[in-house]
This record gives structure tokens, C-alpha cells and sequence, in this order.
């Protein structure tokens, strides 16, 4: 049995297309509540691999925050894949997580320490402050977090050499 889509292809395609990539509601709930924590931070710092959403620079601090589906985020309900056009999506979606899996990789070689929060994280008034208390904390030991490198295959990435010297480090 085929899945048939509510809406004709083009329909359908006007949709995907309004999808923003910045200024989501899960961004501003993050960006407010750092914002009343007395955090200042840039917006999608195009010098640093993947354009982080939020750049902490007086803490060698970067925020992503995902939209579960577009970045494939494993155990949510919300990424859940489409019945039509499967093949297509699932490639559209590993290539999202590979090149997110890239870019954390050239930010931690930086010296940066990376959060990233999903957009199910942020849902309800629990997981919300939950996720926004251990940003918090996070962001307030900067000194004393211990951070483990998330990806351990240097090898895969042979143009690192050449590509890092092009992005800003994080001050000390």
C-alpha cells in the first residue's frame, strides 16, 4: 500500500519551502532565557564551521539547536521519516548528520565546546527548564567541565589541516 500525501507536489513543496533553518521558536526560547541569564552571544557566526546558532566567545562556547527531524535525532518520535520518497529522505537526512558530525569535529580541534539541544528538548515546560538548566550549568562551570571528544576518527577528516587555520579560535 502506498502512502498518498494530503497535498498535490506542489503544495507539498511550497510547504517544505516555508520550513525556516533560522530564527525558530526553539532558537528564541534558548536565545531568551541566556539572554535573561545575562549571556551574550553572536548569531550564526559565518567564520566558524556549520554557522553555529549561538556563539559564546567569552566562554569557548557553541550552541546548535536542531530540528529533530532535519537532523535525524535517533530516539524522538518527531523524527520519524516519511513513507513517501524514504530513499530520498534518508540520504537528505545522513548527509545533515554527517556534516553535522564535520563541523563539531572541526570546532572541537578549535578548542570550542559544543551543546547542542533538540527541538523535543524544548516541547514541554519540564523539559524545558530541565534542558535550559543544563545549558546553564553547563555554560556557568566552563572552567571545570570536563569535555570528552564526541568523534575519534581523525583519519576521516585529512583536509582538517588545511581548512583550520581559516577559523577564529576561541580567547582564553
Amino acid at each position: 500500500m502506498t502512502h498518498l500525501d494530503i497535498f498535490d507536489k506542489q503544495k507539498r513543496r511550497e510547504i517544505m519551502q516555508a520550513i525556516r533553518s533560522k530564527d525558530t521558536k526553539p532558537e528564541w526560547i534558548v536565545r531568551k532565557c541566556l539572554h535573561g541569564h545575562g549571556f551574550r552571544y553572536r548569531l550564526h557566526d559565518r567564520k566558524l564551521p556549520g554557522r553555529p546558532d549561538l556563539v559564546l566567545k567569552k566562554y569557548g562556547a557553541v550552541v546548535f539547536i536542531q530540528g529533530c527531524f532535519w537532523h535525524g535525532h535517533t530516539p524522538c518520535r518527531i523524527s520519524k521519516l516519511p513513507k513517501s520518497n524514504r530513499n530520498f529522505w534518508e540520504e537528505k537526512i545522513k548527509a545533515n548528520r554527517d556534516r553535522d558530525q564535520r563541523n563539531i569535529f572541526l570546532l572541537e580541534k578549535l578548542g570550542w565546546k559544543i551543546w547542542t539541544i533538540y527541538e523535543c528538548e524544548l516541547r514541554t515546560a519540564t523539559d524545558r527548564a530541565q534542558t535550559l538548566g543544563r545549558l546553564l550549568r553547563f555554560l556557568y562551570s566552563r572552567d571545570k567541565a570536563e569535555y570528552k571528544l564526541t568523534f575519534e576518527a581523525p583519519e576521516r577528516y585529512e583536509m582538517v589541516a588545511e581548512e583550520l587555520p581559516d577559523y577564529g579560535l576561541p580567547e582564553e
